[in-house]
């Protein structure tokens, strides 16, 4: 085992278990993490390693949410349990379009798009969406307060004060929405954000971006639509690994050594450490704030990557 090559691994869970859940986009990090820190390994490990390290976020999901995923869970009643495998079926329809166009075009898009330019510029045209879309709802909530007189986070008064304020109110952030609870979620808008996160194939434009971007346009939350994203994550990344393993294993004919297992532990343990806490922070953070820092983030990391591979690079002789 290189002690080097396991500090890369580590360093690469940590970009993974932070990324995997902020709007940023994981793969396209990993993909620019990787023209400065390259896990000495063949190619076909690679294009595999930074597929499967997304299970250790993965997992980070299932433990932090396991009471409300768990249909099994003693202290759920009838109705509780029904209410989870609902969950259940509305995260499975979701996965369905994704999963569809992954499989058939898998292969057509890692050969064309896995590259810094499609990376680049997914990150602006979506950046620029986040911005545009925390607009439009700043001004459908500063109609809303003109029209009906209501303030983030006030209760209303006569009859309406018998529903929970947060059912029908922003809140003290600004979060608002018709859907404000994830059991309320119908299962036509599940299916939307499903086909929403059909345009997180391509890197750079983040899995967790474009359903979170697909439940605001759809009437969500900003916290209802970062919840569903977290849940709609399990199939999808437990499919997409179990993909590329087979694909490593059966069709490039790709084995484990003691050192491709021991990268593979070490990355997945880092990445489920650290979604952990990413998780309970974005968690956190919805509540309070908009998308608009992140889309941001996202501008402004597009254009140094196109500075560094069209300009600086070439320059320097780097790329």
């Amino acid at each position: 085992m290189d002690i080097i090559e396991l500090l890369k691994s580590a360093f690469l869970g940590l970009v993974e278990g932070i990324t995997e859940w902020l709007p940023i986009s994981s793969t396209g990090h990993m993909i620019l993490v990787d023209e400065f820190i390259s896990l000495n390994v063949t190619k076909e490990f690679w294009s595999m390693f930074q597929v499967v390290i997304q299970l250790g976020a993965i997992l980070a999901v299932c433990v932090y949410f396991f009471h409300q995923l768990n249909p099994f869970s003693p202290s759920k009643g009838p109705e509780g349990r029904r209410a989870t495998w609902t969950l259940w079926g509305k995260i499975i329809v979701a996965c369905i379009p994704a999963a569809v166009i992954g499989i058939l075009f898998d292969d057509f898009m890692e050969e064309h798009f896995y590259n810094a330019p499609v990376v680049a510029a997914a990150l602006i045209v979506y950046g620029v969406a986040f911005i545009v879309i925390e607009r439009w709802r700043a001004h459908k909530l500063e109609v809303r307060v003109a029209a009906e007189g209501v303030r983030p986070g006030s209760r209303p008064a006569g009859a309406h004060f018998a529903r929970p304020a947060e059912d029908t109110e922003p809140t003290e952030g600004g979060d608002f929405g018709s859907i404000t609870r994830l059991e309320d979620l119908p299962w036509s808008t599940a299916l939307g954000i499903g086909v929403f996160q059909v345009l997180s194939l391509i890197p750079g434009t983040s899995r967790s971006g474009s359903t979170i971007i697909g439940g605001l346009l759809l009437g969500t939350t900003r916290s209802v639509a970062a919840e569903f994203t977290f849940f709609l994550a399990i199939p999808v990344m437990f499919g997409a690994s179990a993909l590329r393993l087979g694909k490593y294993v059966f069709l490039d004919g790709g084995t484990f050594g003691m050192n491709e297992i021991s990268i593979m532990v070490v990355g997945c343990v880092v990445a489920f450490l650290v979604s952990l806490v990413a998780i309970k922070w974005l968690m956190g953070f919805v509540r309070r704030h908009t998308f608009t820092a992140f889309g941001i983030y996202r501008i402004v990391l597009g254009a140094l990557v196109l500075a560094y591979f069209f300009v600086i690079g070439p320059m320097s002789g780097l790329v």
